[in-house]
């Protein structure tokens, strides 16, 4: 059985490239393994605050049958602020939504990368190279990936990809409070 090269420990078969590349699908693995733990977490909380809201609904109901009082009155109004808090809690979920898109879209990147950089053939080849760009940035559905995608293309570093982003979205959000669609 042979061992596999280690780079403390180099034969004739050891590369930069293929440390590379097991460093690129280590990278993807830890994201995807992330994104599988983070998920049920995020259906527990989804289903936690489902049941909150439908038990608001059903004390508030029941709330409407008592005499109109100074207590139940504020109890009504209780459950309302509640069932609102909740609302916007759900609302802020979706930014876990875009984050697991975003992840997802970045083990993707890893693993074609990791590919890419494994295959001597595709590796000094400039057109494999811009298909691959060209692969990734079609998967982007979210405006904002394709900006910094884009910058970075350009050659801007992730400091001033990042100011475009907010630049752009400062914009986007003045001309309306739509939520980016993804």
């Amino acid at each position: 059985m042979t061992q596999s090269s280690k780079p403390f420990m180099p034969d004739l078969d050891w590369t930069q490239v293929r440390e590379t590349s097991k460093l690129l699908t280590l990278s993807a693995g830890q994201v995807e393994d992330l994104l599988a733990t983070s998920d049920v977490s995020v259906n527990t909380l989804t289903e936690s605050f489902t049941f909150i809201v439908e038990h608001m609904r059903t004390i508030y109901d029941h709330l409407q049958d008592f005499d109109d009082t100074p207590a139940r009155d504020e109890l009504l109004r209780y459950c309302t602020e509640t069932s609102d808090l909740i609302q916007e809690s759900i609302v802020a979920f979706q930014f876990y939504d875009r984050m697991q898109q975003c992840l997802q879209h970045v083990t993707a990147n890893l693993k074609g990368l990791s590919s890419l950089v494994e295959s001597p053939d595709r590796l000094y080849n400039p057109f494999e190279w811009n298909k691959f760009q060209m692969e990734i940035r079609s998967r982007y559905t979210m405006e904002s990936e394709k900006i910094m995608f884009d910058a970075i293309l350009d050659g801007k570093s992730i400091e001033e990809a990042l100011a475009i982003k907010a630049a752009l979205e400062a914009q986007k959000s003045d001309d309306d409070d739509d939520v980016e669609l993804f």
